[in-house]
């Protein structure tokens, strides 16, 4: 059982967290795929996998934004294509991709409780400023939060440690006092822990009984105490055994 002191600050991940990206990427990839005339049944897991690859060189700086998008194309349809070529094929996907996006019912309500308990409330993402700008106001969530800072803008995306000194120094935060959300285990939960903070990793597939520590299914999870004093408060999971009282 760990017991968290006052709180300031809680810092949510975007996509998976407060924002429903991979079913959109299930389904934008498998009607894409189709268009390229692909239909077996293993389209979704296999783009998910090239993306994911590619996806990390970018935040390791290994290649651009852009240049991972192409990589993905050109690696899932096996065929060469110039950088021209191979950001046109994208755009089929990213068109589908960006029109499925879908806010979680229980993202703006545990913003909203965040924000009621008197914390400061961040969204620290692993994303493109531009793409995750989008995604932020078309669910109206810049009116919700404090800050909105992204991989993009930073040398480095979670689960480096300068990911999350960014944040809390633009929050005028200290670890000991902020608590990560997030649905990453490696980024997110293991990041923010060997950062100093306290963590919670949201596994919304996760059956009840296979929840383990500082886990939970559902944002509505969360439960902020407010406390005397602008930004202090508490977060507690309902059930993932963070005492706060």
């Amino acid at each position: 059982m760990n017991r968290i002191p006052a709180l300031s600050a809680v810092v949510f991940d975007l996509d998976g967290t407060l924002i429903d990206q991979q079913a959109a990427a299930d389904a934008a990839s498998t009607a894409w795929a189709a268009e390229h005339g692909i239909t077996d049944g293993d389209v979704a897991t296999r783009w998910k996998r090239i993306a994911t690859k590619h996806y990390r060189r970018w935040q390791a700086r290994e290649i651009s934004f852009q240049d991972q998008r192409r990589e993905r194309v050109r690696e899932f349809l096996n065929r060469p294509m110039t950088d021209a070529e191979a950001s046109l094929v994208f755009d089929g996907y990213l068109d589908r991709y960006e029109a499925g996006w879908r806010l979680f019912d229980d993202a703006i309500p545990a913003l909203r409780r965040a924000r009621d308990a008197g914390l400061a409330v961040a969204v620290l993402t692993n994303g493109d400023r531009a793409q995750q700008l989008r995604k932020i106001e078309r669910f109206a969530l810049d009116g919700e939060i404090d800050l909105l800072l992204c991989s993009s803008d930073l040398p480095a995306g979670k689960p480096d440690p300068r990911a999350f000194a960014a944040v809390l120094a633009r929050l005028g935060a200290v670890a000991a006092e902020a608590i990560m959300i997030g649905d990453s285990r490696e980024a997110d939960y293991d990041g923010a822990r060997s950062f100093g903070m306290h963590a919670v990793h949201l596994d919304r597939e996760a059956p009840p009984r296979d929840l383990v520590a500082d886990s939970i299914r559902t944002l509505d999870e969360l439960r902020f105490s407010s406390r005397r004093g602008r930004h202090t408060g508490h977060a507690q999971p309902s059930h993932a055994g963070l005492i706060t009282d």
